[in-house]
């Protein structure tokens, strides 16, 4: 056997040596020789920092989402290559599905994401422009730019496909460039995958990275621009988050480690109803999808204490129906080795001081169309234990292995969630929403992430176990006190958060958004008038004033149906001590202002989709005069159209100069005229 393939420096490199077997889980046989020895772990760094990096900084967020979307398409394309590679990681065809689909989902959702929340831009500017000065020459915002360094990946064996493009997908958008390690015990995968990333050339050079093996000295060589996550043991974390150099260069570090999770049952869902056979099926599917190998699996099932018999039966008789094999036939394989089977029948041993088995036989089982010996199978083991003692919320079995523990109270169950000291998933099962939220709000504070699931939810629910991109996967404590993804929240961690300070002008200038009080530009031509190449921020157009009639609310409250008293009864409005008589309508003031800034023919402006952050500040009564001045605020191109995105700042004063409405105008402009 070939000893597998690393990709660093733009080159595919094997390391020197024989290298380490890796067996398939399956039969036994040899798949594959892993070495790192003699490769440069520096130099690949130093290549993703200088070539990787700057060629993703070049491009803007929605240019690198076109680039991930695109990624995603051709490894869908390639993923049969992916299934066929995954059986020898032990994985049943719905296994390699949840591994190579969950990850590609992951790229798809980022660039979806990408696209509709971040700008067409390099800069990424978070929240809204800080005042610092009575005067207003005086502001700050807060902006986000790369990080100049590489996101260093060191992942589990569990998921050789989803683990690396869940980190790759929120890091790329950011603009870092990433270097991926693999588990040795499913890094033929992952090279698999690599190969079909680098032959599709979709990405630029040096973005991505690969090392397969021992990671040796890597470590030594990160900077304080560099980011490392890494999956696995809460032990591993521990020591790689002391890394020397971590520590000395204050690196970022996201982990996801040990995690029991719980799922807890309510009291409302007794035999017979929907909320009941969720709970069994959920648990039993937690149990055997991957062969249990899931960071998000349910090692503690909490039940009400009446119910604890009813369960046990109901799941032990569904895990009876579970064929364990070949992965190609049964329901469920193999472990990813015979070294993990051993790790986990030594957890079954410590947890079985505390708990009786249920289900399932730790040193046999019955197994289809392979050899019980050779592969790395093992029974589902179902437990039922005491809750007060500690090891079933200290000893994590990572395969085929759940416990059952009974509780009497939401506050009890509550205690015992928390006796976890930190997961990455929980779940609620019932129909009794005033259940769900004690126990949802009183467990959060250890738990990453929280499911409720109940019959009308269950319909498109993707279940407990199931991380998704848009929410954040990690969680506190022993679950490691990271998160992964999480929507914009995970590119976010590969950028740096800056605060700049300085003159309206100044700031328009770096954000690339007109900033208040910095320069508007009025001129004889219409801002509507100018297409996306010819506009510019800043450019503005003033219009008014009108004045707002007696006769015009009456209209607009006719018209419009709203004949609320402020609009329309003297005497009552008059008592009103924010009004202190008869006043506009707010619709009618933002209708009044676009009728004054509107360029009525036909032009570069396509469509006017929406108006936010309105905000109506002072009232306006009949008899004022009403001015709107119109600036654009933002310009964003969209890829692959004829148009793209303008936000418009509109200001409507009065005769008095102070502002009665301030809101912002979306409209679609063509980049070029017609």
């Amino acid at each position: 056997m070939q000893v597998l393939r690393s990709y660093v420096g733009g080159n595919w490199q094997r390391g020197d040596g024989a290298g380490t077997s890796v067996h398939d889980a399956v039969t036994g046989d040899d798949v594959a020789r892993v070495s790192t020895s003699g490769i440069d772990r520096a130099a690949a760094l130093e290549y993703g920092r200088r070539t990787g990096g700057p060629a993703l900084r070049e491009l803007t967020f929605h240019q690198r989402a076109a680039l991930l979307k695109a990624l995603g398409s051709h490894l869908r394309e390639h993923r049969d290559e992916l299934y066929a590679l995954s059986a020898h990681t032990g994985a049943t065809r719905g296994d390699a599905k949840f591994d190579v689909d969950g990850g590609i989902g992951v790229l798809l959702a980022y660039a979806s994401k990408g696209k509709r929340e971040l700008p067409n831009d390099t800069v990424y500017v978070e929240g809204d422009v800080e005042p610092l000065s009575r005067g207003g020459t005086f502001v700050a915002r807060h902006i986000a730019t790369p990080l100049r360094g590489v996101a260093v990946q060191i992942n589990a064996f569990n998921f050789p496909v989803w683990g690396p493009l869940e980190k790759l997908a929120p890091a790329f958008l950011a603009g870092m460039s990433s270097l991926i390690k693999p588990a040795e015990q499913t890094a033929y995968l992952t090279e698999k995958l690599v190969e079909l990333v680098v032959e599709s050339g979709i990405l630029p050079a040096g973005a991505v990275q690969l090392l397969c093996g021992d990671a040796g000295d890597l470590l030594d060589h990160v900077t304080d621009q560099d980011v490392v996550s890494f999956t696995g043991s809460a032990d591993t974390a521990r020591r790689l988050r002391a890394h020397p150099a971590i520590v000395r260069h204050s690196v970022r570090f996201n982990a996801e480690a040990d995690s029991l999770n719980c799922s807890v049952l309510g009291p409302d869902a007794t035999p017979g109803t929907a909320e009941f056979d969720l709970y069994v099926n959920q648990l039993v599917t937690e149990m055997t999808v991957k062969a249990g190998q899931k960071c998000t699996a349910i090692r503690r099932a909490f039940v009400p204490a009446e119910l604890l018999d009813d369960v046990a039966a109901a799941a032990a008789d569904k895990l009876a129906s579970i064929t364990v094999g070949d992965p190609a036939t049964a329901d469920m394989g193999a472990l990813a080795s015979l070294e993990q089977r051993e790790e986990v029948r030594r957890s079954l041993k410590a947890l079985r001081d505390a708990a009786t088995v249920v289900f399932g036989d730790p040193d046999r089982v019955e197994v289809v169309g392979a050899d019980a010996e050779r592969g790395a199978f093992l029974s589902p083991v179902l437990l039922s234990g005491d809750p007060e003692r500690s090891e079933p919320h200290e000893v994590e079995a990572f395969g085929p292995v759940s416990t059952l523990l009974p509780y009497t109270s939401a506050e009890q169950v509550v205690d015992f969630a928390a006796r976890g000291r930190g997961s990455l998933a929980g779940s609620v099962v019932t129909a009794d929403a005033e259940f769900a939220r004690e126990v949802v709000l009183g467990a959060a504070a250890w738990h990453g992430r929280m499911l409720v699931l109940d019959a009308d939810s269950a319909r498109e629910s993707t279940g407990h176990g199931s991380p998704m991109p848009q929410l954040v996967h990690g969680g506190p404590g022993r679950a490691g006190g990271g998160e992964e993804m999480g929507g914009i929240r995970g590119v976010l961690h590969h950028m740096q958060r800056t605060a700049v300070q300085g003159g309206p002008a100044v700031l328009t200038a770096i954000t690339g958004r007109w900033t208040p009080g910095a320069p508007r530009t009025t001129d004889e031509v219409h801002p509507f008038r100018k297409s996306l190449a010819e506009l510019r921020v800043g450019d503005a157009v003033v219009a008014g004033p009108r004045t707002v009639t007696r006769e015009d609310v009456d209209r607009f409250a006719e018209f419009t149906g709203d004949t609320f008293y402020a609009h329309t009864d003297e005497t009552a409005a008059a008592e009103n001590p924010l009004f202190g008589g008869i006043v506009a309508h707010g619709y009618l003031v933002v209708s009044f202002a676009a009728g004054l800034f509107v360029a009525p023919e036909p032009g570069p402006v396509l469509a006017n989709y929406g108006l936010e952050n309105l905000r109506f500040l002072t009232p306006v009564k009949p008899g004022d005069e009403l001015t709107v001045t119109l600036t654009a605020k933002q310009i964003t191109p969209r890829e692959n159209a004829d148009y793209g995105e303008v936000r418009w700042d509109a200001d409507v004063t009065n005769a008095d100069g102070d502002s009665v409405a301030k809101y912002d105008v979306l409209t679609l402009v063509s980049k070029e005229r017609s």
